[in-house]
């Protein structure tokens, strides 16, 4: 939130769409508002918001398979390092600015918990486009909801008050021409402990790929 805060111009969610974005995220997670507020007024008070920064790493893991992470740090030098690493560790390695990212889709992903079957399709649909959506997919006992980058927050804020529980709401980086599976056992487990190390590391806000996990 501090680096929202600061990206995006101030504390206000109605002006700023970088800190509207996190705080969905924030309470899809089941976070307080109490805890929101205060970490908002923590971040519109910390001195230290400008020594962070937003920088994406792109690279390759295992027989190709296309990587983003997503960091913020306030030391790119140190984050640069890790996220080498990461990737020169498990068989993979790091790219210039662009060597992948051409290849996704920058989306809002609205996640609706459905593991009850309460939801039907065409009512779930009907009120997606009511609530500015762009589209809608299922996926077992979840329906994936997909907005504009900026318009995630609304449209969250809007199926909340139509009574749908969400498990997440966020921007993400969605692969084009879908996901690949890996076939080699080694290239398999390299996948998930370089995945594994970049998800364990303080800096690293997200990490996004093409593969398609068995899980």
């Amino acid at each position: 939130m501090i680096v929202a805060v600061k990206e995006g111009g101030g504390g206000n969610p109605d002006s700023n769409s970088k800190l509207a974005a996190v705080i969905t995220k924030a309470k899809a997670a089941n976070m307080p508002n109490d805890n929101i507020k205060r970490t908002i007024e923590k971040a519109l008070g910390a001195g230290n918001a400008d020594n962070y920064e937003h920088i994406m790493y792109e690279g390759y893991g295992p027989s190709g398979v296309a990587v983003i992470v997503d960091t913020m740090t306030d030391n790119r030098n140190r984050t640069a390092s890790e996220v080498r690493h990461g990737f020169d560790k498990y068989n993979g390695n790091m790219g210039a600015a662009g060597c992948v990212s051409w290849s996704f889709d920058k989306k809002g992903v609205i996640v609706i918990d459905n593991e009850d079957g309460d939801f039907e399709e065409d009512k779930v649909l009907e009120d997606v486009m009511d609530a500015g959506g762009d589209d809608l997919e299922t996926d077992d006992a979840i329906y994936n909801v997909y907005t504009k980058p900026d318009d995630v927050s609304a449209v969250a804020d809007a199926l909340t008050a139509k009574g749908y529980p969400l498990l997440s709401a966020q921007v993400e980086m969605i692969p084009q021409n879908g996901y690949i599976k890996l076939s080699s056992e080694s290239d398999i487990k390299n996948m998930e402990k370089m995945l594994e190390i970049f998800e364990d590391n303080d800096d690293v806000q997200n990490v996004w790929h093409n593969w398609e996990s068995e899980e």
